[in-house]
């Protein structure tokens, strides 16, 4: 199965990230958005980082986790490598879902090549849709 695929986009980058769950396709999003800024397959996953974050819907946990590549890249210097463990749960009160993950990656290397610049993710054309064989999303980045 194809994980991601780059998409035209007149300013921004848009992709569309596939899994066979929805928690696959988060994990195969959170890759394409690293694509855009290093190649993650040649980072040495040598570092672990716990996320855990909360979305008052799908919509909103999608923007919080590829948030947390961002936000660990700027404040940690962390080069994501894969995505694992990812768990996705609906919560009752307060109302919404939860996300847990753990990020394999490491601290940015001199031989490390960061091509790239990811500004923010934007709920711009946002779509997440179950489909016959799993899951779509459909992200549009800031760059």
């Amino acid at each position: 199965m194809e994980k991601f695929r780059f998409l035209p986009h007149t300013a921004d980058a848009m992709f569309q990230a596939f899994g066979r769950t929805l928690e696959e396709a988060f994990a195969n999003a959170a890759l394409a958005v690293c694509q855009l800024m290093w190649k993650p397959e040649k980072v040495k996953p040598a570092r672990e980082k716990v996320v855990e974050v909360n979305g008052r819907d799908l919509k909103q946990l999608l923007v919080a986790f590829l948030e947390e590549i961002l936000f660990l890249f700027e404040t940690d210097d962390f080069i994501l490598a894969k995505v694992e463990d990812i768990q996705i749960e609906r919560q009752e009160s307060p109302p919404g879902y939860q996300l847990r993950a753990k990020f394999r990656g490491n601290r940015i290397k001199d031989e490390d090549e960061i091509f790239g610049e990811v500004k923010a993710i934007t709920y711009n054309e946002m779509e997440i849709k179950e489909t016959p064989g799993g899951v779509s999303l459909q992200v549009v980045v800031d760059i």
